[in-house]
């Protein structure tokens, strides 16, 4: 995607900015005098070398609320809970404080007190494993018992593939009830939808849809008794009517925590809060392809076999003739030795062969760029090829096929194309919603996007739900990659996202992002 605005860049000093709202606590103010107590049991974190450095006390004590103060402790039990859309993970609570990186509302974290109240934060500041201060008020609480914390417990899968369920709008979009509607309110807002919904119900059984949906379930509690959703601060408030607060956009893409089954009807309750009928969608069957992990002890050539109609082959020991042996997918990996036979043969390291014809092959490199040395963690994106490779120093971990912008080689000034040359990932985000505001034909009001990692202004590296189209130029001019891909590369990358946290900013030390042709 070529110039998205990841609504989280403007909170991040990124460019791009427009009108946000900022957490409590964002806004740094003058502090109050720091708080010093002594190290004692259930503290593990290491003391300053030298007393006198910053945040250092006297021997034998810790000042809580520096930089200093900021390594894994051991928790007592005590939990802190966002009820935010973003609530900001601080490096410490002074007035000259930056941002490691933020929770997503309903995320439940170890936090350590004693609360640490200054003018940055009447509420105080409490430290969050492995690091970093967050501020209780609006953005953060210790009472677990909170609606929003319940209303958004389902936390994001990493790791896998995609972190929620999917959706994309249908021809008619969905309505984005606030709360429960009676039947009599859906036929009011909709017209008639009986045989609508009965269609829909027929459907997901004949094209495997129901596999992903499971077995809904009654709505969760929050909802019952006519309530409406209580959404955590910072979320986008739309005018509410009676039951609803207006049609989502066409071409909207939804991001799922729940699906229940309320009058014969069955809907999901967005990360958003929003609820909204299943059958006003299409369920998103997320892409199987893949690329392929490389082991130590091999390296590449790899090859993605990109027609659809491929053989395996075999050696005939005893006439050395090339035979069939067995048909291979369409995008599937294949590991090579660098070893040909004539007649266009590559031989795989399990011993079989393939054709030349209708594959592409990632060749190791014959030259290096300065920083593929030692453990240097570094991505090899080329968009002639439309391919990814992973490396540490010179050996490469992980290759891939990607989809880079539609303008290929041309400048990304003036199309829709990839940025070329050489970038560190600096922000990281579980999920992410963009809109595509200079083209609506793509990727337009997407909600929650897969792991998101931002390496130059608008342009980032993340998974892909709205199309399956990887080897081939396709996006806006972001790095679009294959769910099960983004999953392994997002937890792979520096900076490193830490379990429960949402993202994380590091604008010194991320993966570098090599980008050519």
């Amino acid at each position: 995607m070529r110039r998205l605005f990841l609504l989280i860049v403007a909170c991040s000093g990124l460019p791009a900015c427009k009108n946000h709202r900022e957490p409590p606590g964002a806004r740094p103010e003058p502090t109050a005098h720091a708080t010093v107590v002594n190290a004692g049991p259930g503290d593990d974190s290491p003391l300053p070398d030298d007393p006198a450095e910053a945040g250092a006390g006297p021997a034998g004590t810790a000042v809580l609320g520096t930089v200093n103060d900021n390594l894994p402790f051991k928790p007592d039990g005590t939990k802190l809970a966002s009820i935010a859309w973003r609530t900001w993970i601080y490096t410490d609570t002074g007035p000259k404080r930056t941002r490691f990186g933020y929770l997503r509302a309903g995320a439940v974290v170890d936090a350590r007190g004693p609360a640490i109240k200054n003018a940055g934060c009447a509420g105080g500041w409490y430290r969050i494993n492995p690091r970093g201060f967050v501020c209780l008020g609006k953005g953060a609480t210790l009472d677990l018992d909170n609606p929003v914390v319940k209303e958004c417990s389902v936390r994001p899968v990493r790791g896998q593939s995609l972190p929620y369920l999917y959706a994309r709008a249908a021809d008619v979009p969905p309505f984005r009830y606030f709360k429960l509607p009676s039947k009599a309110e859906m036929k009011h807002v909709e017209g008639d939808i009986d045989t609508h919904v009965a269609a829909f119900r027929q459907s997901i059984h004949t094209n495997g849809i129901a596999d992903l949906l499971g077995e809904p379930g009654a709505p969760p509690d929050f909802l019952l008794g006519g309530k409406p959703v209580e959404k955590p601060y910072g979320v986008p408030k739309h005018l509410h009517y009676a039951v609803h607060a207006g049609r989502a956009a066409p071409d909207s893409g939804f991001a799922i925590t729940r699906t229940f089954e309320w009058q014969g009807r069955l809907f999901g309750l967005t990360t958003e809060l929003d609820i909204i009928a299943l059958d006003r969608t299409r369920i998103v069957e997320p892409s199987e392809f893949h690329g392929t992990e490389i082991a130590e002890d091999e390296g590449l050539p790899v090859a993605f076999i990109m027609s659809h109609y491929a053989n395996r082959y075999v050696l005939d020991e005893a006439t050395h003739a090339i035979k069939p042996k067995g048909s291979l997918a369409f995008r599937e990996p294949v590991k090579l030795t660098g070893a040909t036979r004539p007649g266009g043969f590559y031989e795989t390291r399990d011993g079989d062969y393939i054709q030349a014809a209708g594959v592409r092959i990632l060749e190791q490199r014959d030259s290096w760029p300065s920083f593929a040395t030692g453990t240097r963690k570094w991505l090899d994106i080329s968009i002639r090829q439309q391919t990814l490779v992973a490396y540490v120093g010179r050996h490469p971990v992980y290759a891939t096929l990607v989809s880079t912008g539609r303008g290929g080689m041309g400048d990304p000034e003036k199309v829709f194309a990839t940025v070329r040359g050489t970038f560190m990932i600096h922000s990281k985000h579980v999920a992410a919603t963009m809109d595509g505001a200079e083209d609506k034909s793509d990727s337009y009001n997407l909600l929650d996007v897969p792991f998101v990692q931002y390496f130059h202004k608008g342009y980032a590296l993340h998974g892909t739900y709205w199309h399956n189209d990887f080897g081939k130029v396709r996006s806006h001019g972001c790095v679009n990659l294959a769910p099960i891909d983004s999953a392994w590369l997002f937890e792979w990358t520096d900076p490193v996202v830490p379990q429960g946290w949402h993202g994380a900013l590091n604008f010194k030390r991320g993966t570098v992002v090599y980008i050519h042709g």
